[in-house]
């Protein structure tokens, strides 16, 4: 039986990788494009039978001369603060790529389905939790403004030309694979002996592992509508970062504590905390508690570092 065909925009960022691999373990044919440079191993290893370094545009994908049964599309932003920094750039990476792959899946493959992985940062801050996907949303950041905008011009387009699509809100992932965001930033201070932090150690986050993650996502595919279903990709506990950090310096070999300077940084609303119930009803719930998933982290971390 020939394989069914999944396009993965941004397959070498670190979702996309993990999507890349989940779905080719279920028998399909992963061709992945957008930036970043990979060997033949590293190809193999992720499920990526094709890969092509490029900007995700029009012309780039119909270069491809494909005609995918699934898009994935990962491509765009993944950073807060760079956000903040460059927000003209954030907008082409997230809304122009997305703009950019509904005109492809419209025109060139309409039969097929559309997975988007969004970002809680649509939610900016909360008044009630856990966050239902029908509050209002109220970014805090360019990062989330552009996501929302995206997520818009997708049930948009479903809504418009009755094209199947679903959208998940994403909200801390975390695994191996990861080199930025607060676990790596923490392992890299530990090394230093670093201890301070931002804010105040009481935020708390919604963390789910990169792998459940692509499982969710792969899963929805099943579900994705012209209604364009919306739904959190969570664990739906929240835990604090004082407590995620305090695993992570005992992990990492530390007997003290970290400390926190009290000041917040720009874009971060203070909690996070995922309302689970539609995912639930779908039949998906997370397999990695947080604390293994953290173990698993920095045992990869210091993989990297030479450090075992």
């Amino acid at each position: 039986m020939q394989k069914k065909i999944a396009l993965v925009t941004g397959t070498h960022g670190t979702i996309g990788r993990y999507i890349a691999s989940t779905l080719a373990a279920r028998n399909w044919e992963v061709v992945g494009i957008g930036h970043g440079k990979w060997d033949a191993g590293d190809q193999l290893k992720w499920g990526i039978n094709s890969w092509h370094e490029t900007d995700v545009s029009l012309a780039s994908l119909r270069n491809l001369d494909i005609r995918p049964t699934l898009i994935v599309h990962c491509a765009g932003s993944g950073d807060v603060g760079a956000s903040i920094i460059a927000p003209h750039t954030d907008f082409l990476r997230t809304v122009a790529t997305t703009a950019a792959v509904l005109e492809f899946f419209r025109v060139d493959c309409p039969e097929a389905v559309l997975v988007y992985p969004s970002s809680a940062a649509v939610y900016g801050i909360a008044e009630s939790f856990p966050m239902r996907e029908s509050i209002p949303l109220r970014p805090t950041s360019p990062y989330g403004a552009h996501k929302k905008i995206a997520e818009e011009l997708i049930m948009d387009h479903a809504r418009l030309f009755g094209l199947k699509a679903v959208v998940i809100r994403l909200f801390s992932i975390y695994g191996e694979g990861f080199r930025k965001q607060l676990l790596w930033d923490a392992c890299q201070r530990i090394l230093t002996n670093e201890t301070a932090f931002f804010g105040t150690g009481e935020e708390t986050r919604d963390w789910l592992h990169v792998a459940d993650a692509a499982d969710l996502l792969v899963q929805s595919a099943y579900h994705a509508s012209a209604c364009c279903p919306v739904l959190n990709g969570g664990t739906g506990t929240p835990v604090s970062i004082r407590v995620v950090l305090t695993e992570l310096f005992r992990l990492m070999g530390r007997s003290d504590l970290p400390t926190f300077c009290g000041t917040q940084r720009p874009g971060d609303p203070l909690h996070y905390h995922a309302d689970m119930r539609q995912a639930t009803a779908w039949g998906w719930s997370p397999q990695i508690a947080w604390q293994s998933g953290l173990a698993r982290y920095v045992s990869w971390f210091r993989q990297e570092h030479g450090l075992v």
